[in-house]
């Protein structure tokens, strides 16, 4: 059995361990679940270390459980969060589990019929017929306030800015959280929970529960990973757009593959280990062959094929490519007609853009392009370029400065895209 403490240590994946954790890894096949809240219907790429250690846990002869807090999504976690969540109704909070469900699907094995084959849980099964009295007495008593209170997401959200304080509500998170470990130890034989660093407070609660419930004799362990941030000390994940979705609707595959493929030279070599599941000695051949030629940017495009396989498929990783090749290479029409709408627009999003009305589809080219949507300064300089071949219409060579403009030409039945010489680009959409 590989040791996922050392796994975890080389690809730069541990940050907190409790005592005695690397050695029960090594003793038995250990059951470890790591929660996430379905506060959307689509995890993001924040998420994705969490992830990725179930999937090395499996790899390494463990049995991963992916706890969706159906409950706790119901209330927030204070942790991090500088304000108290919303709170979802069940019909969303359903609706979201079943999204992740199919995510987290491509990462770890549900099937078969392994001892450590993946599980999927919802605590919200076993916390929705819990009264608060038998809450009270049968978790509650066991935790002193003192020890909640010392924990410091609790501590940050008191002294800290929060205008609201800190709701009782948010208060009790830790408990529950605690109870989710106690109830697996109990029902599934859970001996480890894994989760990020902001996660650490609640973690050892759940620990500290088992042990006061059921005896010293029954260990507990937790173990988190670090907050990825860029080199620059930067939240990973964000763009000025938002959030890197694992869904295709929330981020196109196109736009999902580019993000991995603009990323820095240092965070490519730190991302690759943590996001991939690439071995060590590929990392550090593929790191080596970087640093002969960083411009090559070998391990940004090998970490942008690996994850954007991973999440989506090896088709949408050629089409992630074909569709870079528009901007950047040789394409064809046939190329641009493939795209769906979305990739069109995210590959073109930075270019100039002109709005047309649908009646003015039939006039000359020089007409559209001067005049409804100035890409030209005037007719004579449209004509000028066209005869000397410098100006393209869907990837194809305008021939004829004066050719009418048909329905035929439109993409997808609104868009053109015009070129003047090899990198201006001007999209026209017609209204």
């Amino acid at each position: 059995m590989k040791n996922f403490v050392e796994e975890l240590k080389w690809r730069g994946m541990l940050s907190q361990i409790m005592p005695g954790t690397e050695e029960l890894l090594q003793k038995e096949m250990v059951t470890a679940y790591l929660g996430t809240d379905p506060t959307a219907d689509s995890l993001h790429i924040g998420h994705l270390c969490g992830i990725m250690m179930l999937r090395h846990l499996q790899h390494c002869g463990h049995k991963p459980i992916i706890l969706v807090g159906g409950a706790t999504g119901m209330i927030g976690d204070p942790s991090g969060k500088s304000q108290e969540r919303n709170l979802l109704n069940n019909e969303t909070l359903y609706h979201n589990q079943e999204c992740i469900k199919k995510q987290v699907a491509k990462f770890l094995d549900f099937e078969g019929d392994e001892p450590n084959k993946a599980e999927l849980v919802n605590n919200y099964d076993w916390m929705k017929d819990f009264t608060f009295l038998d809450f009270a007495r049968e978790v509650g008593k066991h935790i002193t306030v003192n020890y909640m209170m010392a924990k410091d997401s609790v501590q940050q959200r008191l002294n800290g800015t929060a205008r609201d304080g800190l709701s009782f509500t948010e208060f009790t998170y830790q408990l529950l959280q605690g109870y989710d470990f106690l109830y697996l130890y109990q029902h599934m034989g859970c001996k480890l929970q894994l989760g990020g660093n902001d996660q650490w407070g609640n973690m050892t609660t759940g620990t500290e529960l088992i042990r006061r419930t059921l005896g010293n004799e029954n260990e507990a362990f937790a173990l988190t990973c670090p907050l990825i941030t860029k080199a620059d000390g930067k939240k990973f994940g964000k763009t000025e757009s938002g959030n890197i979705w694992l869904d295709r609707n929330r981020t196109t595959p196109y736009k999902f593959y580019q993000f991995w493929l603009n990323v820095s030279d240092d965070d490519a070599e730190r991302y690759i280990k943590i996001f991939t599941s690439l071995d060590k000695e590929t990392i550090d051949a593929l790191v080596e062959e970087h640093k002969q030629d960083p411009g090559r940017r070998v391990l940004q495009k090998r970490l942008a094929e690996e994850v954007t396989v991973l999440v989506h498929s090896k088709e949408d990783l050629d089409m992630a490519i074909e569709a870079s090749n528009i901007l950047f290479g040789k394409s064809t029409k046939d190329s641009l007609l493939k795209l769906d709408e979305q990739t069109l627009l995210d590959i073109f999003e930075g270019v100039p853009q002109f709005e047309i009305s649908a009646d003015q589809i039939g006039q000359p080219a020089v007409e559209i392009f001067t005049q409804a949507a100035a890409v030209f300064a005037s007719k004579g300089e449209m004509r000028k370029l066209v005869q000397g071949g410098g100006v393209s219409l869907n990837k194809e060579k305008l021939a004829e400065f004066d050719r009418p403009i048909t329905a035929d030409d439109l993409i997808d039945g609104k868009y053109l895209l015009v070129q003047r010489g090899k990198k201006n680009y001007y999209l026209v959409i017609v209204k």
